[in-house]
């Protein structure tokens, strides 16, 4: 087994770094054409399932609109796509982090070098300076949030205010996995994109060039294959023996409501110690099965376990970010797991 799959997220471009887009054409041609008009809305909810190229669309439109200011020019007219050049300053800029025009709020590393669970209050008051700044006369502030769903509350209503009364000349593209649990007061103010999930040979394009691999790979092929349209998941798959351990993941999941205790033992003594990548394979396991049995189209559907199944969602997650932020033990987090979803469908 490769090095590159020990350590996939660490391997992978960033979506500030990539400057392909695969899938999403149609999502692709609205904000081009919104541009185009002059009458760009001035906030974007971009939606849809983790890994399937949200940011790389919206790092996409920021480039775009910052090396292209003027919606009149004839380099936007005549554009047929967003794509700029890796070579033009400005994207070299934005993958280096360092371009002026654009600020990103995500999740940071506190001062131990572990990645908090959310963003901060602190981090989102930054878009007061950033958009107040007499700079954004001359030209375009972009803000991209990813994603939305990991702002706490204060934060939230602090992106709000600015998201509310937006200066001249300012674009904000908010990334979210769960657009329809974003504040409310949040989504009115945005014009919502909701992409699709990928198909499973633009996973494999896409994680290829993401990896600097071979799209004739047959592993990656098996990772696309159960990724559900998600790049992110490929390259989580891919990772050690990641894609075994999502098959026992899936495998005890749907063997709810029973629990195997011995079976559980095992499943949590192969997450290891601090293995990132394992914790994630775990998650993603878990996160697709509950996904699957939230998606009831049947109108005869048990909607109170539905929705106690979605609280128990949230309470996992929590507790998965918990567990990787403070580098806690994983066996107790998997029994929890199986214990909470266990209830949650009786």
């Amino acid at each position: 087994m490769s090095t590159r799959r020990t350590e996939p997220q660490i391997a992978a471009r960033r979506p500030r770094e990539t400057t392909a887009l695969f899938g999403h054409r149609d999502a692709e041609q609205a904000l081009l054409a919104a541009y185009r008009s002059g009458r760009i809305p001035h906030a974007w909810l971009i939606g849809g399932a983790q890994g399937i190229g949200k940011a790389t669309l919206a790092y996409r439109m920021a480039r775009f609109v910052l090396a292209h200011p003027d919606p009149e020019a004839p380099a936007v007219r005549d554009a047929a796509t967003l794509q700029v050049d890796a070579s033009d300053p400005v994207a070299r800029h934005i993958a280096a982090g360092a371009h002026g025009g654009l600020l990103t709020l995500e999740r940071t590393l506190n001062d131990k070098g572990v990645l908090r669970t959310m963003i901060s209050v602190d981090e989102a008051r930054e878009t007061i300076g950033f958009f107040g700044s007499t700079a954004a006369i001359d030209g375009w502030r972009v803000c991209v949030v990813d994603t939305v769903d990991e702002l706490n509350a204060n934060a939230a209503n602090a992106l709000l205010k600015v998201v509310e009364e937006p200066p001249r000349r300012s674009l904000f593209l908010l990334i979210s996995h769960a657009p329809a649990r974003v504040l409310p007061t949040i989504q009115s103010r945005c014009r919502k994109l909701l992409l699709r999930p990928l198909a499973t040979t633009d996973v494999i394009a896409a994680a290829a060039l993401a990896t600097d691999s071979d799209a004739a790979d047959p592993l990656l092929a098996e990772a696309a294959a159960a990724s559900e349209g998600s790049v992110a998941r490929t390259l989580t798959l891919l990772g050690g023996d990641a894609l075994n351990l999502h098959q026992r993941t899936t495998a005890l999941l749907d063997t709810l409501p029973n629990v195997d205790p011995r079976a559980l033992h095992a499943l949590g003594d192969a997450l290891g110690g601090v293995d990132r990548v394992a914790l994630a394979s775990f998650m993603d396991g878990v996160d697709r099965w509950v996904a699957e049995r939230l998606r009831v189209d049947d109108p005869n559907a048990n909607l109170p376990r539905l929705a106690r199944l979605a609280e128990v969602w949230e309470k996992i997650n929590r507790a998965a970010r918990d567990t990787e932020a403070f580098n806690l033990e994983r066996k107790p987090l998997v029994f929890s797991v199986f214990g909470l979803l266990a209830e949650a469908i009786r």
